[in-house]
């Protein structure tokens, strides 16, 4: 069955080619659009409501990703559809980026700030602490979520990123996105730790994009015999990584509960990006 839905994460912006993984230079990211009437665009013929657009990222060049977020404001000051996520980086070498992209945080129409650690730092790196205080401090400041990237093993995977959260979850509204990233970051997040968050009183928010297929499943199984986290799970395609039909029918097969099928691709985004 087909639902309305607002999207909660997605991208915006080209990147360069590069040599990922030692191979020839290549662009992945071929659904990417470089322009704010592409993406409207794209959220017409989807029939995609609202949705929340971060820069891009992916390539070892931090200018790429914070050039990007002057893209992802332009397309939520052209479109009240759309909120915008900005892009900082953990690592005390981007410290001027982040500040210049944390004097936009104020901005109408941000609504969250992404971080991620697949381009370096890490959550117990000395180097990234300050970085890191920094961002979170100014995302509660401002009522902004932040955005984490989760994948399984090294500096993303759940075990180490769950340090944010409980470092940070009491005052900070924090997404984790792609529901842990991974067969292991399903099992530990949906097998507990997502829930146990919850009850302590964190403010911890997730996706199902990338997920495997039993995950969305699993998931809204557990919501229901628990009887929490219902208002903390969103529907999101992280275009161009993810596609929005696989990503819609896998989360639209995943319960038939009316009241959470509502909650899952339109109320909690609605609740928590505005």
């Amino acid at each position: 069955m087909r639902f309305t839905a607002h999207d909660a994460h997605r991208h915006i912006g080209r990147l360069p080619a590069h040599p990922f993984y030692g191979g020839p230079p290549i662009q992945p990211d071929v659904t990417a659009r470089a322009s704010v009437a592409e993406l409207v665009a794209d959220l017409d013929a989807e029939g995609t409501e609202r949705a929340l657009v971060l820069p891009n990222y992916g390539v070892p060049d931090p200018d790429v990703s914070f050039r990007l977020n002057h893209l992802a404001l332009d397309a939520a000051h052209a479109d009240d559809r759309i909120r915008c996520g900005l892009w900082v980086s953990p690592k005390a070498s981007d410290a001027e980026r982040n500040t210049a992209a944390l004097a936009l945080a104020a901005e109408d129409g941000v609504a969250a700030l992404k971080t991620s650690f697949l381009l370096g730092g890490a959550v117990d790196d000395p180097d990234c602490r300050v970085e890191l205080d920094r961002i979170f401090t100014t995302a509660a400041e401002l009522d902004l979520v932040v955005h984490v990237h989760t994948s399984p093993g090294a500096a993303s995977d759940v075990d180490r990123i769950g340090e944010l959260v409980e470092r940070h979850g009491d005052a900070t509204k924090i997404h984790l996105v792609h529901l842990g990233g991974g067969m292991s970051g399903h099992m530990k997040l949906i097998g507990g730790r997502f829930f146990d968050w919850i009850e302590a009183g964190k403010q911890v928010y997730t996706d199902t994009s990338w997920a495997i297929g039993f995950a969305p499943v699993w998931l809204c199984q557990e919501i229901q015999r628990r009887g929490t986290g219902a208002d903390r799970v969103l529907f999101a395609t992280d275009t161009p990584w993810g596609d929005h039909a696989g990503e819609h029918a896998r989360l639209a097969a995943a319960t038939d509960d009316p009241e959470l099928t509502a909650a899952l691709f339109r109320g909690n985004f609605e609740a928590l990006y505005g």
